[in-house]
């Protein structure tokens, strides 16, 4: 199964430091995966997500406000 993660933000420097970090920890872990970059305003909106950057899993908004570091993302992605 392929994991689907999404980076929300709406492309500040925080927003490309998670998106950095994402793609370091998946480097990292050596899984499969599928990185999605959500800038849009109105899907941040309608995704559940209050403040950015935002990290969503499978659906679940597991961080936001905060850029989490490789090692927490790795922790995140294998739960």
């Amino acid at each position: 199964m392929t994991i689907k993660i999404e980076v929300l933000g709406t492309g500040c420097a925080k927003c490309k430091r998670l998106f950095d970090n994402v793609q370091s920890a998946v480097k990292d872990l050596g899984i499969a995966t599928e990185v999605v970059k959500v800038e849009d305003i109105d899907a941040i909106a309608t995704s559940g997500v209050m403040m950015t950057p935002a990290l969503i899993i499978n659906g679940e908004i597991v961080t936001e406000g905060r850029v989490p570091d490789v090692n927490e993302i790795k922790s995140l992605v294998s739960e």
